[in-house]
């Protein structure tokens, strides 16, 4: 507040729109980008691909045009040689009074392409002068809100120079230990943090970032393995020393098929986990009907054999009961009962579960968000599953673990492939498995982009899919109709359908639909009486009908590249060959032709993974409540640095296998540097 140029209001907005509230926060907020103001362009050299430049010369002239909110003041603007109109629509009057003809001027801007001719909206205009800044000028992302408050990205730039001004470089305390400075050859914190702002040149900025970015990277790391250290030498499992008489009779003559060898390699991770005297922390990932589900189900075996109860939670009713369905069906021969909790589970089943779970005599539940209540008690819980788990918020999966004195085994999946970056991120203090291999006999997908143009082509196949005795799935991004939007919706398509093919069964199944009206939509669906499912994304995960071939997704621009893939992951679960049918209008953005060409180009879920990162940053995938990172990035990208968070991990690691808790003098500044950074951030290591 007390730094020139803030002041009482302009502080209240920095806080509130970027969190800034003091020097060190402002000092740390990092241009997103740099453009180097050393070069002068001529008129004549503008073209369309040119992104901002600047321009020597003088103003000729000034006209008023428009009327009303069309009301604008245009100037002639020329180097000597061509003319380019200056355009303003605010502050009409003061640009009058500031700017005089035949003036020297340099004009800095993005310049615009309207009817054929370049023009410069609101361009920054200054006279030439020692102090204005040449070379790379930073440039900041900034709000609407603080625009209006004068808070621009060339303010910002001015308040940062005042800062770094009233604070002697030398002040700037180092933040990394001499040795790892002085083994990649970085700059002091001080000069990084000047560079960072205002650099020289592009090398030179080039070290600075590296810098920044490693320091970041190391200390997130840092700060996710000593929570590892400090979990695993406190956290107390239930040692399963048997593999009994349920896992080896279930093995050897009841599983429905053979197992791959990347299932059988993840077993044995999991075996190894459990069989210790720490409680399992394990992520495992899997792609869409890679067979996690199976791993899960022998996991469980392995705590029934050893006397203890295992749960399973997905975060839908559709996917618990899938689950519920297929395991109670798999383990009927063994005479196991499972029970399925959900929040539409009658009172009398609730209590017939409560006395199963609280005796010992029900060994295996599955269940919803339902499970997290206090009620639902467990006599001696040795395993949680958590199927989908980044749907599930940190604190309520703790719940689970405090239904014993003792913390379960832990072990949650994903069919989300995640980038090897952000797992070692986002999860780094959970072990990870990976299912990288599809079972036997799957056909791959074929994925095709097809324009709404040729909708009767369309209509004509799925028509021969549905009279060959297949099932399709229509999915729409939009219940109802938009006025803001010419995006296909729900309810219309469903009443469109219906109409296109009269001689089939066309059902509909939604997010606001009652749990009852919309478990017997989806029945109609998986017995196999509708013909076609018309939805939203809520059957995005689950939902295991081996006799869809199709899956349609309509206006496909309007979804990410996960999401376009979990829905691709619907069909392919037979013998049948399946397609992907992505519908978009005839005009997309250049970032939609990308995603639509990558789903066309693989069906490999880590592929589709590592673009998605690259298109969207990782500030996308994670929701912050699930993401696990001790403190936010703010100049680090999870999707480009993957070598510097490889070299940040490596350090790490070294560092704590000498001193695991980082208690040695020598680790002082790391030990400081850590606490003050995560100072404000709940430890959730202890409880996954």
């Amino acid at each position: 507040m007390y730094l020139p140029g803030v002041g009482p209001k302009k502080s209240q907005i920095l806080e509130k729109e970027l969190e800034i509230l003091t020097i060190s926060d402002l000092i740390h907020y990092f241009p997103y980008r740099y453009i180097d103001r050393s070069k002068f362009y001529k008129i004549r050299e503008i073209e369309t691909a040119t992104a901002y430049v600047q321009v020597k010369g003088v103003i000729k002239g000034f006209r008023q045009m428009g009327e009303g909110r069309t009301k604008r003041l245009v100037a002639m603007f020329t180097d000597g040689d061509d003319f380019i109109e200056l355009v303003f629509f605010k502050g009409l009057n003061y640009i009058l009074d500031a700017y005089l003809l035949d003036t020297e001027y340099i004009i800095f801007g993005k310049p615009s392409l309207f009817n054929g001719k370049f023009s410069f909206v609101h361009p920054e205009i200054e006279k030439p002068s020692p102090d204005r800044m040449t070379g790379f000028m930073p440039l900041y992302h900034t709000s609407e809100k603080m625009k209006n408050h004068f808070l621009n990205s060339k303010a910002i730039q001015k308040l940062v120079l005042t800062a770094l001004k009233s604070i002697d470089r030398k002040e700037i305390k180092e933040t990394l230990p001499q040795h790892i400075i002085d083994k990649y050859h970085f700059p002091g914190a001080g000069e990084a943090l000047v560079t960072a702002h205002f650099p020289k040149d592009m090398p030179t900025l080039d070290k600075a970032l590296a810098r920044l970015k490693f320091e970041e990277l190391f200390y997130i790391q840092l700060a996710i393995l000593r929570q590892v250290n400090q979990f695993r030498s406190k956290a107390m499992g239930h040692p399963f020393n048997t593999i009994g008489h349920y896992f080896n009779t279930f093995y050897k003559e009841c599983l429905p098929f053979d197992l791959t060898d990347a299932q059988k390699r993840v077993l044995r991770e999991i075996r190894a986990d459990v069989r210790g005297p720490g409680q399992m922390n394990r992520l495992l990932q899997g792609d869409v009907g890679s067979g996690k589900t199976i791993v899960a189900l022998l996991s469980m075996l392995m705590a029934i054999d050893n006397g203890y109860q295992a749960c399973i939670v997905a975060p839908t009713e559709i996917l618990a009961t899938q689950h519920y369905e297929s395991m109670s069906k798999m383990l009927e021969p063994l005479g196991l009962e499972v029970r399925l909790l959900t929040g539409s589970t009658r009172k009398k089943e609730r209590e017939y579960i409560a006395d199963g779970l609280t005796s010992g005599s029900l060994k295996i539940l599955v269940g919803t968000h339902a499970v997290f209540e206090d009620k639902v008690q467990f006599a001696k819980l040795g395993i949680v599953i958590i199927d989908e788990q980044h749907r599930f918020g940190v604190a309520q999966r703790a719940k689970l673990w405090g239904k014993n004195i003792r913390p379960p085994h832990v072990l949650v999946m994903t069919a989300t492939p995640i980038p090897r970056t952000l797992a070692m991120t986002l999860y780094g203090d959970l072990d990870v498995s990976v299912i990288d291999q599809l079972p036997p006999g799957r056909k791959a997908i074929q994925t095709e982009h097809i324009f709404d143009e040729k909708r009767p082509q369309l209509n004509n196949f799925l028509r021969r899919q549905m009279a060959q005795g297949r099932q399709v799935y229509v999915v729409y991004p939009l219940i109802k109709e938009s006025e803001k939007t010419d995006m296909k919706d729900l309810e219309n398509g469903f009443e469109a359908m219906k109409k296109v093919f009269s001689e089939f069964t066309v059902c509909m199944v939604h997010g606001k639909m009652k749990p009852a009206e919309k478990e017997a939509q989806m029945q109609e669906f998986i017995s196999g009486r509708a013909n076609m499912l018309v939805s939203t994304t809520v059957i995005e995960v689950g939902v295991n009908v081996p006799n869809a071939t199709v899956m349609v997704i309509e206006n496909a621009e309007r979804f990410g590249l996960s999401q376009l893939h979990q829905l691709r992951g619907r069909v392919g679960r037979g013998g049948d060959q399946s397609y992907c049918l992505l519908i978009t209008k005839y005009q997309i953005s250049s970032d939609t032709r990308k995603r639509i060409d990558i789903m066309t180009q693989t069906t490999n879920g880590f592929e589709i993974a590592e673009a998605d990162l690259r298109l969207r940053g990782p500030g996308d995938l994670e929701g912050t409540l699930q993401s696990g990172l001790p403190f936010n990035l703010r100049v680090a990208d999870l999707s480009r640095d993957g070598a510097l968070l490889t070299m940040a991990r490596d350090e790490a690691e070294q560092l704590l296998t000498s001193d695991p808790m980082l208690s040695q003098p020598q680790n002082a500044l790391l030990l400081n540097q850590l606490h003050s950074k995560t100072k404000n951030v709940v430890n959730w290591s202890f409880i996954s």
